[in-house]
C-alpha cells in the first residue's frame, strides 16, 4: 500500500496565493477529521537560532493556525530546549529567540509553549515497539495534546544527510535526555582548562553523578543517566556531550523516537514539509548558506516516512545550485544530499521508519 503525499508548487496568482494553497494541503489530508473542536492542537516547529533565517516563515505557520482555529481547536505553538548550549538551551532564550525570530503572538495567532518545560527536563517515558528502544522521552506537552501537526523545513543536514518530519518529530519533539540517547552513549565530558570549580553543576545533578575534586568537576560515568541537567547549567560551557554515535545509529534511534512522538495520536497528526530555502546544513546554526536548489513547494501528509520520502525525490529531482554548498549531483537526479554530505547514507532514517512500521516509503505525489 502506498500513502498520498499532496503537493503544491510555488506559482501564485490573483486567485490562489501560497497561504491559500496551505489551507488546501491541509484539507486534503483531512484536517477536519484529525482535529476535533476542543482539541488543544500542538504545532511542532522549528523557531530558529538567532543569526538563522532558512526556517519555515512565521506567517505561513499562521496559515497553519488559522485552519486548525477553523476546526474550532487550540492550537499552540511548541519546540523543545537544544541539548548543546547555545541560545536555546532552556525555555527563557528560547521563547526570546522564537519571538525575535518573528514567532509572536501577534503574528503567528497562537501561543508558544515549549514542550519540555523550563530547563528540557519535563518528559513523559512512551513505550514504543521499536527495534533499539522500547521507551522514549518525549516532551510533555506533544504527549499532553490531543492532536499534532507537524510544520517542517526540508533542508540539507549534517549528521542525517536531510532534516524532515522524522528529525522535527524525533529529535525536535524529545527531551533533554532523549536528545542525548540519540546523540550518545556515554556521559558529558568536562573540559578541565575551562571549568571554575563554581560547583553549580554538582548542585544540578540529582544523581550525584559529579564532584568537585582539585578544584574542578569530575563526572562519575557510573552514576551518570545522561540526564544533560549539567551541560546547559554551566555557565562556562565547560561541560559537553560527547558526540560519539554513528550517523546511522542516531538515524535508527531518531524515527524510533518520531515513533514515540505520534504514538496515541497515528490518527489525529499530519505533516507538512516546506520545501524552500533548501539549505545545506540545520537551521539551528547562527547562519543559512544559500540553498542548493530553488524553491520546490510545500508537501503534506498523514504519513511521514512518506512525507520525507516525496521530499528527498522533489530535491533529487531538481536542478542543483551552482556556487553553493553542492560539489556533486547538480544534474536533475542527482543525489543532492551526498552531494553536500558525501559520507552520510540518509536513506538509513526512511528504511528504519518503514521497518518499524511508522509509515511507508511507497507513495502517490498528488498535485493540488
Amino acid at each position: 500500500m502506498s500513502s498520498n503525499v499532496y503537493f503544491a508548487d510555488m506559482r501564485a496568482g490573483h486567485k490562489e496565493n501560497l497561504f491559500s494553497k496551505i489551507g488546501r494541503l491541509m484539507q486534503e489530508c483531512g484536517i477536519r477529521e484529525r482535529v476535533a473542536p476542543g482539541d488543544l492542537v500542538a504545532v511542532k516547529v522549528h523557531f530558529g537560532e538567532r543569526g538563522n533565517h532558512a526556517f519555515v516563515r512565521p506567517i505561513f505557520v499562521r496559515r497553519v493556525v488559522e485552519e486548525i482555529n477553523n476546526c474550532g481547536a487550540s492550537p499552540f505553538l511548541t519546540d523543545s530546549s537544544t541539548l548543546y548550549p547555545g541560545e536555546r538551551k532552556e525555555a527563557v532564550s528560547a521563547l526570546t529567540c522564537a519571538i525575535e525570530n518573528g514567532f509572536a503572538y501577534a503574528v503567528v495567532g497562537a501561543p508558544l509553549i515549549m514542550s519540555d518545560g523550563l530547563r528540557g527536563h519535563t518528559a513523559v517515558k512512551v513505550s514504543i515497539p521499536g527495534e533499539l528502544l522500547q521507551t522514549v522521552e518525549i516532551g510533555a506537552e506533544i504527549v499532553e495534546a490531543d492532536a499534532l501537526v507537524a510544520v517542517s523545513h526540508f533542508k540539507c543536514h549534517e549528521l542525517t544527510g536531510f532534516g524532515g518530519v522524522l528529525k522535527n518529530l524525533g529529535m525536535g519533539c524529545a527531551s533533554r535526555q532523549g536528545k542525548l540517547t540519540q546523540h550518545s552513549n556515554v556521559a558529558p565530558k568536562v573540559a578541565e582548562k575551562f571549568c571554575t570549580g563554581c560547583a553549580l553543576c554538582l548542585k544540578a545533578c540529582v544523581h550525584d553523578a559529579i564532584a568537585i575534586i582539585e578544584g574542578k568537576a569530575r563526572i562519575d560515568a557510573e552514576k551518570c543517566t545522561g540526564c544533560g541537567r549539567c551541560i546547559t547549567t554551566c555557565q562556562v560551557k565547560a561541560i559537553n556531550i560527547q558526540w560519539n554515535e554513528a550517523a546511522p545509529l542516531v538515524m535508527k534511534k531518531m524515527s524510533e523516537f518520531a515513533m514515540g512522538a505520534v504514538r496515541g495520536k497515528e490518527h489525529k497528526s499530519l505533516f507538512i514539509n516546506f520545501i524552500t530555502q533548501v539549505s545545506p546544513a540545520c537551521d539551528c546554526y547562527g547562519h543559512a548558506d544559500a540553498p542548493i536548489v530553488n524553491d520546490i513547494g510545500i508537501c503534506a501528509s498523514t504519513d511521514p516516512v512518506a512525507l520525507d520520502q516525496a521530499c528527498a525525490d522533489l530535491v533529487n529531482a531538481a536542478r542543483g545550485n551552482p556556487d553553493t554548498a553542492l560539489t556533486s549531483g547538480l544534474e536533475p537526479g542527482g543525489d543532492k544530499f551526498r552531494g553536500v554530505h558525501p559520507d552520510i547514507d540518509w536513506e538509513i532514517q526512511l528504511e528504519h521508519g518503514e521497518t518499524i512500521g511508522l509509515g511507508t516509503r511507497k507513495y502517490e505525489l498528488v498535485k493540488i
